[in-house]
């Protein structure tokens, strides 16, 4: 992606001194210790820094005996913000490179979204850096609308065509959880008791849950979690199922993965900030419970780990790929079933 650096007014020492420079005139006056002069071909008018300058692009202007070619072009520049085009034809505007003075801001980008539009782009992505959060009001008074926020920063964007509708993505729709499902050779199961929860599950005997992280795998984060909340070890070997459900948390939706998790440790030394308790507990002692119990999905979950224990359901297991799309390696969960080699399947694999 071509870069274009375009500053604030820093290369500019001494102002223009007020004089209107007419056509086919040279002009020449002592600023200081330093001459500048003007050579002009045609009628045309421009302002700069308030200023009328007679300039086209083929003007040519000396300071110091130096030629500088298409000086009103660069100077016009310096006052937008410096940005890069995306690959879907919008612009990024670099946030490193932001006035600090919201005045200066509000100028540049007025004048910004000007050669935008002239130039036919579409999408504006504006991050604006806590330090810089005074410049927030500006932006959304000039129309730009809330994208997300993270703690160090909150992303605003700007739909430029008005006869198009908008094609900018939406924020993050998801937020994506694990539940570790991990069974002992005593056909026991790793449950904990949380710290705060609701009125109604108090008391509930649960498996370890919890959120996966930026940037993390199902895999790694259900057996994090699992270590968080109880100290115990384990290798992860299959999602079992997954839950998709719908304005949970922030009027977000939610993807829940049961994981089947092998212990390799017993000891249970449990998060204190967290967690209440955590135990054992014999896999049908822990179906009995009545919130279990009385909880279709959730029944219907513990059925589906009891199937495959006995190897007649597969989960899902991770595979790491490289995609040609972006060139990089991601995982990709499947299950394999070898018809001539059945001991080749993923589904053949002991939990304990």
């Amino acid at each position: 992606m071509r870069r274009t650096h375009l500053g604030f007014m820093h290369s500019f020492r001494q102002p223009f001194s007020g004089v209107t420079i007419s056509p086919k005139f040279c002009h020449s006056k002592v600023v200081g210790s330093r001459a500048m002069s003007s050579s002009v071909s045609s009628t045309k008018s421009q302002y700069v820094y308030g200023e009328s300058l007679a300039a086209t692009a083929d003007s040519d202007y000396k300071m110091n005996g130096l030629t500088l070619k298409n000086r009103i072009s660069s100077v016009k520049e310096r006052f937008l913000l410096d940005a890069f085009d995306d690959e879907y034809g919008g612009v990024v505007v670099d946030h490193d490179k932001l006035p600090s003075n919201p005045n200066a801001f509000t100028s540049m980008l007025r004048n910004s979204l000007s050669d935008w539009r002239r130039k036919g782009k579409k999408g504006v992505w504006l991050k604006l850096p806590v330090e810089q959060s005074e410049l927030v009001p500006v932006a959304v008074k000039e129309g730009f609308e809330y994208h997300h926020a993270e703690k160090g920063y909150v992303m605003l964007t700007y739909w430029i065509p008005e006869e198009e509708p908008c094609m900018l993505p939406g924020n993050a729709s998801h937020q994506v959880g694990v539940g570790g499902f991990v069974l002992n050779q005593y056909k026991e199961v790793l449950v904990v008791q949380e710290k705060y929860c609701t009125s109604s599950n108090t008391g509930l005997w649960k498996l370890p849950t919890g959120f996966i992280n930026e940037s993390e795998e199902i895999f790694s984060g259900a057996v994090r979690e699992v270590k968080e909340e109880t100290g115990v070890d384990t290798d992860f070997l299959e999602v079992i199922a997954f839950r998709h459900a719908h304005n949970v948390a922030f009027e977000k939706s939610d993807l829940f993965f049961i994981c089947m998790l092998k212990p390799l440790s017993d000891k249970i030394s449990i998060d204190n900030l967290e967690i209440k308790a955590a135990k054992w507990m014999p896999l049908t002692e822990f179906v009995e419970q009545p919130m279990i119990k009385g909880d279709k999905m959730f029944k219907r979950v513990i059925e589906i780990c009891e199937a495959r224990l006995r190897h007649r359901y597969c989960g899902l297991s991770p595979h790491r790929l490289v995609s040609a799309f972006d060139g990089r390696p991601s995982s990709l969960y499947y299950n394999v079933v070898d018809d001539d080699d059945p001991s080749h399947s993923n589904c053949t694999a002991e939990f304990y």
